[in-house]
């Protein structure tokens, strides 16, 4: 029977409109129809998945929980993430499109992979799981791994993420000694036409994150160390990019779901949280303005988390800044500048503040670079002329030292990451601390009661507490994920529920 082979384009081509449409042509990799597919159909597929869910719903709630982003006036879509709440319903569909979808996928591809001897393409989808994975601890702290995706298992064990940690290290290990830098690998949207040593490179920066974030917890440092030693990382973010068009389903899904209008829709929901604005203000930030745009009177102003404030007069619609989001924008999931950061943590935390400090500046730059070139569309060489020049700025706000290394990474990651990877924020923001929420809470900066809006209350580099804030929670940012009700309903081994203020392994 002759094989169906589906490009990339076409795959691409049949995206609808909504993040649980991307791709949702995925079969069961147990019917008799799979003897017909390849690595080559299937891994783009996964691909999708991955970027659908990961580009948008994770993006979109990373950026209410680090207060890069609050309520748009006179909507409520979101309103409760602004509030730092999270339920076991609202993120049960991107739990089962990461898992069903994209692990299911990603599982017949290593399985067709692993026969064939076809390590470059076993590389990618094991390189791909192990990112799934790290996702899924970091948001809901323990997920079925040894037992999930198996019909032999209908009510998986949730494994502790330490043990999950682990797993996918020794996933990666296995791989990448199998695979060859020349290796060829089936068609993929991240890395079009390109053998396996680009996978390698983002193997390997994942193992560093997945080191880092563990750190606090696990001597890695040896680990760490090997990795940067070896310094074979991606020299350009690791970034679906490219793949994006102007047409309903085939735009950057963080594009399509908050700048619905130019697809006849009417969804706004994201502006620029007073946290951020007050941070990256403080020091004339230049990321700012590639960031967000204006407000309707050409300036920029920073939005109280907790409320939409649909029925006062001193919150107009027009007064807050939208997101400087375009449908071809690239859905990160390791940039350049991340992975300078952890090696500027490395460095720190080992005293060697040269090396610390070197690798701090190159972080703090490409983020600067990346912004004006990838949202702001400056050419190369002007945008590594103005970061000179804005970075430095940005350092000298916060600098380094053994003391305050963890303030000063923390608070400049964070900005960093407000522009392309907000769910990365607020796992660094959970580990590391800072930015920290300070005393100041969001009623005092806007008083509902009398329609007063104080903002030079809250201190630059800060988060507050919000209006209406999750009770459960004191002092911090939502620490995990209630269990997707696709993974723990009618399961009897689903653990129980250890609440919004216990932090994940890492966090601890």
């Amino acid at each position: 029977m002759k094989k169906i082979f589906v490009t990339g384009l076409a795959l691409l081509g049949i995206m609808a409109t909504s993040c649980d449409d991307y791709l949702d042509i995925n079969q069961d990799p147990n019917s008799p129809t799979e003897n017909n597919m390849t690595s080559s159909m299937i891994l783009p597929t996964a691909e999708m998945n991955i970027a659908a869910t990961y580009g948008d719903f994770m993006r979109n709630v990373g950026g209410y929980y680090v207060q890069h982003y609050s309520q748009y006036f006179g909507t409520s879509n979101y309103l409760d993430y602004s509030q730092f709440k999270m339920s076991a319903t609202r993120s049960s569909s991107s739990y089962t499109q990461l898992t069903s979808r994209a692990l299911n996928n990603l599982k017949t591809v290593r399985s067709l992979a692993e026969a064939e001897g076809d390590w470059g393409t076993y590389l990618a989808a094991t390189t791909l799981r192990a990112f799934t994975y790290q996702v899924l601890v970091d948001c809901y702290g323990e997920v079925p791994y040894t037992e999930a995706l198996s019909l032999d298992h209908l009510t998986p064990k949730f494994d502790e993420g330490q043990d999950i940690y682990d797993g996918i290290i020794a996933e990666l290990d296995e791989a990448l000694a199998k695979a060859s830098a020349g290796d060829q690998v089936a068609t993929s949207f991240l890395y079009a036409g390109k053998s396996a040593d680009a996978w390698i490179k983002f193997a390997n920066a994942l193992k560093l994150r997945i080191y880092t974030r563990e750190s606090g917890v696990k001597n890695v440092d040896d680990k760490i160390a090997a990795l940067i030693k070896e310094d074979n990382f991606p020299t350009s973010d690791v970034a679906f990019k490219g793949i994006w068009s102007d047409a309903v389903g085939k735009a950057n899904p963080f594009y399509q779901e908050d700048a619905f209008t130019s697809y006849g829709g009417s969804q706004q929901n994201i502006v620029l949280n007073l946290a951020l604005y007050q941070a990256m203000s403080d020091y004339d930030d230049g990321r700012l303005e590639a960031f967000f745009n204006p407000n309707g009177s050409g300036a920029y102003t920073g939005a109280v988390s907790g409320t939409n404030f649909s029925t006062t007069s001193t919150y107009k619609a027009n007064y807050w800044c939208r997101p400087n989001a375009h449908f071809d924008d690239p859905v990160d999931l390791i940039s350049v500048a991340e992975v300078y950061f952890m090696k500027a943590e490395y460095y720190a935390k080992a005293n060697k503040m040269t090396d610390a400090q070197e690798n701090y500046e190159k972080a703090v730059k490409s983020s600067f670079i990346q912004a004006y070139t990838v949202l702001g569309g400056m050419d190369a060489a002007s945008a590594a002329a103005k970061a000179d020049t804005d970075a430095a700025k940005a350092i000298a706000a916060y600098p380094l030292t053994a003391a305050n290394y963890k303030q000063a990474l923390g608070v400049q990651k964070w900005i960093a990451l407000a522009g392309s990877n907000n769910f990365e924020a607020w796992c660094e923001v959970r580990r590391l601390g800072y930015p920290q929420v300070g005393s100041v809470t969001g009623a005092q900066i806007y008083s509902q009661a009398n329609d007063t809006y104080k903002p030079e209350l809250l201190k630059a580099g800060e988060l507050y507490t919000p209006i209406d804030c999750n009770t459960s929670l004191s002092g911090k940012v939502l620490q995990r994920w209630p269990y997707a009700e696709a993974s723990a309903n009618r399961n009897s081994n689903a653990p129980k529920y250890p609440g919004d203020a216990t932090p994940v392994f890492w966090a601890k």
